[in-house]
């Protein structure tokens, strides 16, 4: 049998094994100091919805997001409007899983996916005849500080809707999306997350405007 104190010790023992093992889990759990944190657009559809075999709605192409050499990396960007607008500066310890064009490209085809089919252009697979291609243009995504305490997350983007035709394509449609969402803090957090809002908002307004615009077309005969 065990003594009195080598039960204790025992005990003890256990308990600071637990304390560490407690530290280590933190430790893995918590960014090392220096690190920079990495955000998107959040997990997405956290469960499949029903399988629509007969897609309601005609065939979308989704080309690639366009954006400018400023935007084509991870920087979560920032401007100072009461200061300089012109300068765009990155946060040191935040940045995107990937380039906000490519995320944005992702959420929205989740969206419009939902409804029809959506194929990636130059992807191999031939598109129907006469299918509207769908192309943006980022041009703007940063969190605007119009005060040291107040800011909003702005997406600025160019959409264009053209259909096949002989030789090439012909323009549809066009449209400008501007959408500026309030963040709650003035920081990288609250920057990402006016963001991602402005994203969500955005993409809710090219999805009804697609379908507007394909539900405008003159019917094939």
């Amino acid at each position: 049998m065990k003594s009195g104190a080598a039960r204790a010790y025992s005990t003890g023992a256990k308990a600071l094994l637990g304390l560490m093992a407690a530290g280590v889990l933190a430790g893995c759990a918590a960014p090392r100091a220096g690190t920079a944190l990495v955000y998107d657009f959040g997990p997405g559809a956290q469960a499949l919805a029903p399988a629509n075999r007969m897609a309601p709605l005609p065939p979308l192409v989704l080309a690639e997001v366009q954006a400018p050499q400023a935007l084509d990396n991870t920087s979560v960007l920032y401007r100072l409007n009461y200061s300089d607008a012109h300068v765009l500066q990155p946060y040191a310890q935040a940045r995107w899983s990937m380039p906000p064009a490519q995320l944005l490209r992702q959420q929205l085809r989740a969206a419009l996916s939902g409804q029809r089919a959506v194929l990636n252009a130059h992807e191999g697979v031939q598109s129907p005849a006469g299918a509207l291609v769908l192309r943006l243009e980022l041009e703007e995504f940063s969190q605007i500080f119009d005060s040291p305490q107040a800011s909003s997350g702005l997406l600025r983007l160019r959409a264009t809707l053209s259909q096949s035709a002989p030789g090439g394509e012909a323009l549809v449609a066009q449209r400008v999306v501007l959408v500026k969402s309030p963040a709650a803090s003035p920081d990288a957090a609250g920057g990402v997350r006016a963001l991602a809002a402005a994203a969500a908002q955005a993409v809710e307004q090219l999805d009804q405007w697609v379908q507007q615009t394909q539900a405008a077309l003159p019917a094939k005969l």
